[in-house]
C-alpha cells in the first residue's frame, strides 16, 4: 500500500476527505520525526508501535567490493517495535 492508497483507506474509514487525512498523516509523521531527532523520549501508540532513537557505536567495517577496512564512525538510528495488536493482527 502506497501513501494516496492509505490516505484514502483512512478518509474512508473515518469519513473524513482525503485532504484531511493526508493532513493528519503529515502531521504524525513529522511530529514522530521531531520527537525522535531529539532522542530524550519514545513515541509510542499503544498496542501498535513505538518509535525510540538509538546510538550505534563506531566500528570497524569492511568495503564489499575492495576488502579494504574503513571507520565506520558513531551516529544514530531508529528502533521500530510492533505493538500486541499489530502482533495479533500479523498472526491472522
Amino acid at each position: 500500500m502506497n501513501r494516496s492508497e492509505l490516505v484514502a483507506s483512512i478518509s474512508e474509514r473515518a469519513d473524513v476527505s482525503r485532504t484531511a487525512a493526508d493532513a493528519v498523516l503529515a502531521a504524525l509523521a513529522e511530529t514522530v520525526g521531531d520527537i525522535v531527532a531529539k532522542g530524550d523520549e519514545k513515541v509510542t501508540i499503544p498496542g501498535f508501535l513505538t518509535f525510540e532513537r538509538t546510538h550505534r557505536a563506531a566500528r570497524t567495517g569492511r568495503n564489499p567490493q575492495t576488502g579494504a577496512i574503513l571507520q565506520v564512525p558513531a551516529g544514530y538510528g531508529v528502533k521500530v517495535s510492533a505493538g500486541s495488536k499489530l502482533k495479533a493482527a500479523a498472526k491472522g
